[in-house]
């Protein structure tokens, strides 16, 4: 098979509630910049031509995102996301199964709470993961000094050597069949690279931007408002 041959698929979870966030509605309907956040992350995976489905996986019973998305080609609301992250993303790689996607095509999978993805960080990550086997994250390097704290308390424990430390971000752009049997395997994968490490395969790190981070607290919120809104 060409490179060619191989096609891209994504997938963005988007079951949860975002408790932490203590928002009236779940965070990723939550307006930004004159868009509902979840609208956002999906515009900005719909600017890739390459991508040729995406499957936004939803909590069931949740109409808000097929009225959202209504008329988006590419889109498909999927409502059958689970309690868990992994849960939700698997639902997805089985609709894409269904839908005709092969075990070596990529499947790039991205949080609905990161809105400030750009079209350059895309391209990035597929430059650099095309001839791979395996698949790999966008993620940025640990700048700050990094404190372990004591197990009680809030005294510090120790200080954590932050040389070839990362942050994980997303997309996570892995092969359709070996991230689905990844993720079977390893239900407390709290990412898609974790469950594909735990398989022993090693993700490649793509560097990512700062502004991609992910929208958990109110300060995160108003931060990325005013990024989208400078945008």
């Amino acid at each position: 098979m060409t490179d060619r041959d191989v096609r891209s698929f994504a997938v963005i979870p988007a079951a949860g509630v975002g408790s932490r966030l203590g928002a009236a509605l779940p965070k990723q309907y939550l307006a930004l910049a004159g868009r509902p956040m979840l609208r956002w992350s999906v515009d900005a995976l719909l600017a890739a031509p390459w991508i040729e489905r995406l499957v936004v996986v939803v909590a069931p019973g949740d109409a808000q995102a097929a009225a959202l998305l209504a008329g988006l080609s590419r889109v498909e609301v999927l409502a059958a996301g689970g309690t868990t992250r992994r849960d939700s993303v698997l639902a997805g790689l089985r609709e894409l199964e269904r839908g005709g996607a092969a075990a070596s095509d990529w499947v790039l999978v991205h949080d609905a709470a990161r809105p400030g993805l750009g079209p350059a960080l895309l391209e990035r990550l597929r430059a650099e993961l095309r001839d791979s086997a395996v698949g790999g994250l966008l993620a940025v390097p640990v700048s700050d000094t990094v404190k372990r704290a004591a197990a009680e308390g809030c005294a510090v424990a120790a200080t954590v050597e932050r040389e070839r430390l990362w942050l994980a971000q997303t997309p996570q752009m892995f092969r359709l069949g070996l991230l689905a049997r990844a993720l079977d395997a390893c239900p407390g994968a709290t990412d898609e690279a974790a469950a594909v490490e735990s398989a022993g395969c090693a993700p490649r790190l793509v560097e990512g931007a700062r502004a991609n981070f992910k929208v958990t607290t109110a300060e995160d919120l108003e931060l990325m408002r005013q990024w989208l809104e400078r945008r």
